[in-house]
């Protein structure tokens, strides 16, 4: 087959691939959230093969422990979480309102020393207040709370995929017991001539969606504990709600952590003002869990070989939250990590051609 042909071939077979997948999206997500976890369990899986019990009885008693202590986590969560967040919602518009009396508040003060009004053009024969006349700080105000509203209002949509408790677990029983069997099925179906180099590269791009997925799962639970437990000691009001939510979202760079500082900054306001102490307690919370983040929880759960960079990263899971859905933040992942995986290569065989050296003969370069 000629190269045309081959490229004529695999082009085809993407875009059906990725035609499937927008069509069938409403429907996937329990089949992808049970190959994510069936794909998460196979190292532990494998360790209890090794130990002497069967690929069936391992994949029962994994399923059966996880099942248990995702139920105890739920029991004991959930009534909480759904009283902050019912809480929440009801308390957010005169959250919204007290916060800008606040920052109303904190203009005030700050136009009563004259270089911040010699700064701002303010002590000329009006003497007008332009921040506090004019409504910026109220349209700031209400534009944070409405954004806060959308995304509590999508939060909350994502209760119902509590339905999926039904399909995923089955759908992960199936994969997991037959991932090795399925794993040599497809080894068998590529193409001999190439079939080493695909190898190649499916276990690099094992090793950085594993050391990404697992790595980076165990740190953004790491987070969420700090954060609820940290919120909620310096007494900040839906602190657990905030803190866990912040922990789960850290998967993408930078956003969870942001965001939580932001919204636990905004209700520290309202709650705690004037008393600035509580409120820098609560930015500490943050700026300790950044400083774990980045210097013990990172380099030790996932290190720094997995090649997934943060804007990479976040571009595949906006891009295809978009174009997907909740589906598509769950494959942005895999796809990111095969797809550096294969432009590195791609990038190796380039260097390595006469397009690049210009030389005539494809040898290595020196």
């Amino acid at each position: 087959m000629t190269f045309q042909k081959q490229a004529l071939f695999w082009t085809a077979g993407l875009a059906a691939f990725i035609l499937a997948l927008y069509v069938l999206s409403p429907v996937l997500l329990p089949f992808v959230a049970g190959m994510a976890l069936a794909y998460a369990l196979d190292p532990l899986a494998d360790r209890l093969e090794k130990l002497g019990l069967s690929r069936l009885v391992a994949t029962v008693v994994i399923l059966v422990v996880f099942a248990l202590v995702f139920l105890v986590v739920l029991i004991a969560l959930v009534p909480v979480l759904s009283h902050q967040v019912a809480q929440f919602a009801e308390r957010l518009p005169d959250y919204a309102h007290k916060l800008q009396q606040v920052f109303r508040d904190v203009s005030q003060s700050w136009l009563q020393m004259s270089w911040v009004r010699d700064l701002l053009g303010m002590n000329g024969p009006e003497g007008a207040s332009p921040i506090s006349n004019s409504g910026i700080v109220g349209q700031v105000a209400g534009w944070f709370g409405q954004l806060l509203q959308s995304l509590l209002s999508g939060g909350l949509a994502l209760v119902n995929l509590v339905a999926l408790l039904t399909v995923t677990p089955v759908v992960a029983f199936y994969l997991l017991n037959d991932w090795d069997r399925m794993i040599a099925r497809i080894d068998s179906w590529l193409p001999r001539d190439h079939a080493e180099t695909i190898r190649s590269l499916a276990r690099q791009i094992d090793e950085a969606l594993a050391g990404f997925v697992r790595g980076q799962g165990l740190v953004c639970l790491t987070l969420g504990i700090f954060y609820a437990a940290g919120l909620s000691l310096v007494g900040l009001n839906f602190g657990l709600l905030i803190g866990l939510g912040a922990g789960l979202i850290s998967f993408i760079p930078y956003v969870g952590s942001i965001a939580g500082f932001l919204v636990s900054i905004g209700v520290a306001s309202v709650q705690f003002w004037p008393d600035w102490l509580m409120i820098a307690a609560v930015a500490v919370v943050f700026f300790v869990g950044q400083f774990l983040e980045g210097n013990v929880l990172q380099p030790k759960l996932v290190g720094g070989h997995v090649g997934l960079h943060p804007v990479w990263l976040m571009f595949a899971l906006f891009a295809f939250g978009y174009l997907f859905g909740f589906v598509g933040m769950l494959i942005a992942v895999p796809l990111a990590a095969a797809v550096g995986v294969l432009a590195r290569f791609g990038l190796r065989q380039y260097l390595d051609s006469r397009f690049y050296t210009g030389s005539d003969s494809d040898a290595p370069r020196s």
